[in-house]
This record gives structure tokens, sequence and C-alpha cells, in this order.
């Protein structure tokens, strides 16, 4: 079902994204954001479950990415 559909670049991508999203979180958590702060954990978890499996979402759907 999860085939590996992405390269070692765009698993990389996706976990330098995934990192972003966490720190943004944690920056909303603090200002007391405490909503946008869970939407943008759950994104950054979902980044790194891709970048883990390989597997990209938006190319699973048939969109073409550069990476």
């Amino acid at each position: 079902m999860l085939k590996c559909n992405i390269d070692r670049t765009g698993r990389l991508l996706r976990a330098a994204s995934g990192s972003l999203c966490l720190a943004a979180a944690v920056g909303c958590w603090w200002i007391g954001r405490r909503g946008v702060a869970g939407a943008l954990l759950v994104l950054a978890l979902f980044q790194f479950f891709e970048a883990a499996k390989g597997w990209c979402a938006m190319r699973a759907m048939g969109f073409r990415t550069k990476f």
C-alpha cells in the first residue's frame, strides 16, 4: 500500500520540513496559539512518517513534485 515513491533527497526534504513545522508548533504553543500549534504538530508528525517510509502522499495521488 505505501510503496516507496520518493528518493533520498525527497526524504531529507520531508524530514527538514517536518523539523521546521515542529519548531513552529513549539513557538505557537509558547505564545499561546494552542490550536495552530496542534495543527502544526500533526503536520510535522505526518511529514516525519513520510520521510521514514519514503512515501509522499501528493505523489500517491498522482501529482508530480520536483523532489
